[in-house]
């Protein structure tokens, strides 16, 4: 059975700007910083694929964490439940390794604890896990398949 990991981000701290539909709101100064540190430790885990919500926020930051992977933009991750998530991730090709998924809360901190099974106290803006997986291919992806190797908070 090969290793697969996945990387659940939430997006970075976005600004509340008033009359602005919630897809177009912008990251803030402080959460295009985050999203740029995250990247730096990120990268290092070599994803092959980031799966996006079509926000803005969600978009700018899967940008600014400056992966060399293709960027999959995913209208199904956006207000999504767990369930919606994880029918976007049996989606992947078993080619692919590692993946890094940037989407929203509270489906993103739901989907880290039902796979995982760990206690997390919150998930703020620009928080990720580094999720180990324990399946044969992506569409045996299953609550309880996953160990949390790392979690961030910025």
């Amino acid at each position: 059975m090969s290793a697969r990991t996945l990387v659940v981000v939430r997006h970075a701290k976005a600004g509340q700007v008033p009359g602005l539909l919630d897809t177009e709101r912008p990251l803030t100064p402080s959460g295009e910083r985050d999203a740029r540190a995250a990247g730096e430790e990120i990268r290092r885990l070599a994803p092959e694929l980031v799966l996006c919500s079509p926000s803005v926020r969600t978009r700018r930051t899967a940008e600014l964490l400056g992966l060399d992977a293709p960027v999959e933009i995913e209208r199904d991750i956006y207000e999504a439940y767990p369930d919606d998530l994880l029918g976007v991730l049996r989606r992947t090709d078993d080619e692919i390794a590692a993946v890094v998924l940037v989407g929203h809360n509270p489906g993103v901190h739901e989907l880290v604890v039902a796979l995982t099974d760990a206690r997390l106290d919150g998930f703020p803006p620009c928080a990720y896990a580094v999720i180990e997986l324990d399946v044969p291919s992506w569409e045996h992806l299953a609550p309880g398949t996953g160990r949390l190797a790392r979690m961030s908070r910025p």
